[in-house]
């Protein structure tokens, strides 16, 4: 028997990825408009100081720890429907990722934009490019490193769709 999921006050919730019977199902999107659209992501990777320093001079055994990343991060995007049950493939336009130093000299923030014309957003296009290149980062410099930290993945910005425009609060001076 399926268990009704009710509000705090005790009103149903409705659920986009259950039908009627309360089992799985992909959302519907054919009847929507292709709009543009954009998701920002950021998370960060957390090291060693002696790992930050190799990876942030380019003096890792194993190579150019960044391109590796970001090529790693561009293909996880482009696979994200493969990766997450109900997440719709999409034809991306653009994707592009940074990875910023932080002062701190152990913290490498990734950050991740994609973009689309589509009946649905690519929030989670962007937040797995940003995990995958995060995990790649871990790969190329565990020899120097392996207590290494991969976290605060998070959604910054997101534009188009029914929904419309959302930017995380506290993230506004940093776009």
């Amino acid at each position: 028997m399926k268990k009704k999921l009710e509000t705090g006050d005790g009103s149903p919730v409705s659920l986009s990825h259950l039908d009627s019977k309360g089992e799985l199902k992909m959302v519907d999107v054919g009847s929507k408009k292709d709009t543009e659209r954009t998701a920002i992501a950021r998370g960060e990777v957390r090291m060693s100081p002696e790992a930050f320093r190799q990876l942030k001079e380019n003096r890792l055994v194993k190579g150019d720890a960044v391109a590796v990343a970001k090529t790693a991060g561009i293909l996880a995007a482009k696979r994200t429907a493969g990766l997450i049950p109900l997440c719709h493939s999409l034809p991306l336009d653009s994707i592009d990722l940074r990875f910023i130093f932080l002062d701190d000299g152990r913290t490498v923030e990734i950050e991740s934009t994609v973009k689309t014309s589509a009946k649905t957003g690519v929030e989670m296009e962007a937040l797995t490019a940003v995990a995958v290149a995060g995990l790649t980062l871990y790969d190329m410099c565990k020899a120097v490193d392996k207590g290494i930290v991969i976290g605060n993945i998070r959604l910054i910005k997101k534009t188009g769709g029914k929904s419309g425009a959302y930017l995380r609060e506290g993230e506004e001076k940093i776009l």
